[in-house]
């Protein structure tokens, strides 16, 4: 058995002949078969040899495939190993991204929680501060109380002779202080008479001396070309001269007589324009019918111009002219705004019939004088006038232009300053404090000013705000007239005639002392806007900045006396009034709005601010330019971009001002 499974078992050798027979018949054909022989030693080392034969050039060929194919796949093995790296990392990059966008909006809700947590808790602080106030009053109401009722007690006791003696020491008191006010007014006029001389007289100087500079800067540019042309032409011209003199001499007298015909003429002119518009603004100021209105105002529209006219036809020095022309502006450009008012379907209000009221003071004052310039004036003065030197027509047009320029500044001499109450009037919302609190507040905003009596001298209601009126007199005598709300007790107005001759103190100090004041009336974070300090008295305009946005309509004007470096004078009506949240955000930015003003203009400034508009409060960008030498203020909305008012900045003789 053993020997038969022997048998059947062939060896490695055999097989590898078998192979090879194979091959060789695929390629020969097949091959007879012959009996094999007997395997010798020498055939079976033969076979073991065969074992160790080198690969045929097909095997090598197949092998190098095989490597190839191989190098290809491990390459490509190595690319997609790339590809998903590269897949994983931008998976990772986007969830990290949107992971930070998570952060950020948890941060961004966060502080907004915040800032309502924080605004919720200013609210709830106010709202106590309030109640707490409301609680301080009513029992300062219920003391206040207690004391009427014991001075009515005492008053029951008055005798008719203790009632009438009281009541004659308050009447000589009102007409004390009438004549009082009387004579600081004829005193301060007398003084800017005196400073409207003064400064014809620097200017009558400055003319001479810049007439000086001009010949010698003619004599210096004569040189040796000069003195042989004018020895040449002294020859040619001695020999006419003798011809034409007397010709010369009645063309001289000619003209002499045509112009002052002509200035004769147009001082008539302006006598009768002014006369006429003087009956126009009258009428106006009781008209109440928009047909009469209407033809009244075209009127003053025509006078206007025509009274600009006029002026340019005289001589009259450039600061005179500005200040006439200035009020002549103004009234045009009050008549002009009036009209479209009416043709809108609308009314004048009472801030406009004030305004209609102050145009007609002045051009009553500009007619009276021009009459009186009229009546007096000699040839002597005309020809005085027409030829530049000093006269009676000089003076008096130089009179005129000053009384005229302090009317305009009171109207006009900064931006919104006589706008009063515009919407929710805030001292409403204020209680009510009696005459003894008011006369408290009064001694306690004073309290600097060395006060040595208060006297209460009645009140004053309008529209807008009801007031307690006292009149103050400090230590040296000098009475301070106060206006105290009676709504909350606030410091409305306050006015002292203090005598300021000298100059001890520059703007820069005026504006921080005039800060201080109003930091202890509870007046913060206002921005001055108008500095004007002619004379001897500063004149600041302060309006309420919020995060840079200046507030118009919450306006304080404030006085400072430049000799002793004191407050005089204080209206804050329009701050009290108009003090309110405001919204600041605007839809177009600087360069958007810059890109809407005019090419002519050069914008020197620009800010944010809400200004008054038409009896509401609009958010305008505002520009100071420049154009041709002359300076505006123009003002943008910062949402639609429409223009919304315009101001030309003057200079008159005796300061800056607006129309």
């Amino acid at each position: 058995m053993e020997k038969q499974i022997g048998k059947n078992v062939s060896s490695g050798a055999e097989k590898v002949e078998r192979a090879e027979e194979y091959s060789a018949e695929k390629v020969n054909g097949p091959v007879k078969k012959t009996a094999p022989a007997k395997k010798t030693g020498k055939q079976t080392a033969s076979k073991t040899a065969n074992k160790t034969k080198k690969p045929s050039a097909k095997q090598k060929e197949l092998s190098k495939a095989e490597k190839r194919e191989k190098a290809a796949a491990e390459k490509r093995l190595e690319r997609a190993k790339k590809r998903e790296e590269l897949k994983e990392e931008k998976k990772a990059d986007k969830i990290a991204m949107k992971q930070k966008k998570l952060e950020k909006k948890a941060e961004i809700k966060q502080k907004k929680l915040d800032k309502k947590a924080m605004t919720a808790e200013k609210k709830a602080e106010r709202k106590q501060k309030k109640l707490d106030r409301k609680a301080a009053l009513k029992e300062k109401r219920v003391e206040k109380r207690a004391e009427r009722a014991a001075r009515r007690e005492l008053l029951k006791n008055e005798t008719k002779a203790e009632r009438q003696k009281r009541l004659e020491r308050e009447k000589r008191e009102k007409i004390a202080l009438k004549r009082q006010k009387a004579a600081a007014q004829e005193k301060a006029r007398e003084e800017k008479i005196k400073a409207g001389q003064a400064a014809h007289a620097r200017r009558a100087q400055e003319r001479k001396h810049r007439r000086e500079q001009r010949t010698a800067r003619k004599e210096n540019r004569r040189g040796f070309g000069g003195w042989l042309a004018a020895v040449i032409s002294l020859g040619v011209a001695t020999l006419i001269l003798g011809t034409v003199v007397t010709a010369g001499a009645f063309r001289l007298n000619d003209m002499a007589m045509i112009g002052e015909t002509g200035a004769r003429s147009t001082l008539y002119e302006l006598v009768s324009v002014s006369e006429d518009m003087d009956n126009n603004l009258s009428k106006l100021r009781i008209s109440s019918g928009v047909d009469e209105q209407r033809r009244l105002l075209t009127s003053i529209l025509i006078d206007s111009a025509l009274i600009e006219n006029a002026i340019e036809k005289l001589p009259v020095d450039a600061a005179t002219s500005t200040d006439i022309s200035g009020f002549v502006n103004d009234a045009n450009s009050f008549a002009d705004s009036m009209l479209t008012r009416l043709s809108q379907g609308k009314k004048l209000t009472a801030a406009e019939k004030e305004k209609i009221s102050a145009l007609y003071a002045v051009n009553r004052q500009l007619c009276g004088e021009l009459n009186t310039l009229a009546t007096h004036m000699t040839s002597g003065d005309v020809m005085d006038f027409i030829t530049g030197n000093e006269g009676t027509m000089s003076e008096g047009f130089g009179s005129i232009g000053s009384g005229i320029r302090d009317h305009v500044g009171e109207l006009d001499d900064a931006p919104f300053a006589k706008e009063g109450n515009l919407g929710e009037n805030k001292l409403k919302e204020l209680p009510e404090i009696t005459q003894a609190e008011a006369e408290g507040k009064a001694r306690e905003y004073f309290s600097a000013y060395h006060v040595a009596d208060v006297r209460f001298t009645g009140e004053t209601s309008s529209a807008d705000a009801a007031c307690y009126n006292f009149v103050l007199t400090d230590e040296n005598g000098i009475e301070i007239f106060a206006e105290i709300t009676k709504n909350g007790g606030k410091l409305a107005f306050f006015d002292c005639y203090e005598d300021c001759a000298e100059k001890n103190f520059d703007l820069a100090t005026c504006d921080h002392l005039a800060k201080e004041f109003l930091a202890g009336l509870g007046i913060e974070g206002v921005e001055a806007v108008w500095l004007s300090d002619a004379g001897t008295v500063a004149n600041i305009t302060y309006v309420t900045a919020e995060n840079g946005v200046r507030i118009y309509p919450e306006v304080v004007r404030v006085r400072v006396c430049e000799s002793k470096g004191r407050v005089v004078g204080v209206d804050a009506r329009g701050y009290l009034l108009n003090n309110e949240e405001h919204d600041t955000k605007a839809a177009l930015t600087e360069g958007e709005a810059r890109e809407l003003l005019s090419e002519a203009l050069d914008v020197t400034a620009a800010n944010l601010a809400v200004i008054p508009d038409g009896g509401r409060q609009t958010l305008c960008y505002e520009f100071a330019c420049n154009a041709d030498g002359e300076q505006f203020i123009v003002y943008l909305d910062a949402k639609t971009g429409a223009e919304v008012k315009i101001f030309r900045v003057r200079t008159g003789s005796t300061g800056t001002y607006l129309e």
